[in-house]
């Protein structure tokens, strides 16, 4: 189940279940992943801002409907 999903300035989007494991079906371009991903994801997903080079360090939270 999708847990944290992290869209990148570069357009790149990385998403955690609650275990913390990427899930690789839903990673990739934002364009590309979105609508599967906000299709798929629960109302407790969290949704970030982040910067590439620091992923968890820089993530900065967003509402879902921002995201």
């Amino acid at each position: 189940m999708i847990s944290e999903s992290i869209r990148f300035q570069n357009g790149i989007v990385m998403v955690f279940d609650e275990k913390g494991e990427q899930m690789p079906e839903f990673q990739g371009r934002y364009e590309e992943v979105r609508a599967k991903i906000l299709a798929r994801a629960p109302k407790s997903a969290r949704f970030f801002h982040g910067v590439w080079l620091n992923p968890l360090d820089n993530a900065n939270p967003v509402l879902r409907k921002e995201w």
